[in-house]
């Protein structure tokens, strides 16, 4: 029995780009259908307060961030790879992809027609997601619907640009962490159906059925209290402590957040550090120990001040 369990929700696009690597890499996992929208409490239980979607979870390690879990998965299944050494520019260009060209494509997707198709006509469903995400992005800046219908063309023409000339992949003839970085955002467009704007781009959209014809990987479902069981029965592995001259001390209690948007602070005890991820240690009643993971790059590691 597979020890990977995905905690997402079907019109994600962020779980689309995991699900997507677990058909890649022919993995078999666990999902868990956690809610749209707040409140959360099992994920919580798990992360500490991170409530962003999807969550990857391996016995008590938790993982947050997609970027991360692409590492994770890498590790667990070297092969087929996504990162070929000879594309050293890919996980650059998928932090340029899971930002820029998500929020793009999300908010042209998210457009009144496409919310709709995504939510089947749901008003009530409709306005409690956006509320929520009104509180999940508040101070964040991303694009309105006109300047997000204005630029989605332009990203798309050097997209097809790119596949037309070096495909069949965006580097070449193997996929890579930048191309189901670059999915997912045009996937939510797709499964909103407002892709009449992929309509001039035929390399854009044989590439997008090429990544779908990985599927999924074996899927099977579990709920979230099996789930918290799962953690609490298990032990984290072990952490690879805090360096010195790292700024930051083994056992220090600190606070990990989001930079951009989704910014609550998850406390615990530093466990782990290095160039890729920190790793927070912190005890839930219902799910025990637990290590939370997160990359380095886009969050904030702070100290916590004690008296």
């Amino acid at each position: 029995m597979t020890d990977l369990i995905l905690h997402h929700f079907e019109i994600s696009p962020f779980a689309e780009k995991v699900r997507a690597i677990l058909g890649f890499k022919r993995l078999a996992w666990r999902s868990v259908l956690v809610p749209v929208v707040m409140p959360k409490p099992d994920v919580v239980a798990l992360t500490g307060g991170y409530r962003r979607t999807p969550v990857l979870q391996i016995g008590a390690d938790i993982y947050c961030d997609t970027a991360l879990m692409a590492r994770v998965l890498e590790d667990r299944a070297p092969t087929p790879t996504l990162f070929p050494d000879d594309q050293p520019l890919a996980p650059l260009f998928s932090q340029w992809a899971d930002a820029t060209l998500f929020w793009i494509g999300s908010v042209f997707a998210a457009q009144p027609a496409g919310a709709a198709t995504l939510f089947g006509n749901d008003m009530a469903a409709m306005k409690s997601f956006g509320a929520d995400r009104a509180a999940l992005t508040a101070g964040f800046g991303r694009p309105s619907l006109a300047d997000a219908t204005a630029l989605l063309p332009l990203h798309l023409a050097a997209l097809d640009a790119q596949l037309s000339r070096g495909g069949p992949f965006l580097f070449g003839a193997q996929p890579s962490i930048a191309d189901f970085a670059a999915m997912h955002p045009l996937w939510m467009v797709r499964c909103a159906k407002v892709d009449a704007v992929l309509a001039p781009h035929a390399a854009i959209r044989a590439w997008l059925d090429r990544i779908a014809a990985f599927g999924h990987g074996t899927r099977e479902e579990i709920d979230s209290t099996q789930a918290i069981a799962i953690a609490a029965a298990a032990m984290p592995r072990p952490a690879a402590g805090v360096p010195q001259g790292s700024g930051f001390e083994n056992g220090q209690p600190v606070t990990v957040a989001a930079s951009d948007y989704g910014t609550d602070a998850v406390a615990g005890m530093l466990v782990g550090l290095d160039a890729q991820e920190s790793v927070i240690a912190r005890d839930d009643p219902r799910a025990g120990r637990v290590h939370v993971h997160f990359p380095r790059h886009g969050y904030q590691l702070r100290k916590v001040k004690t008296a």
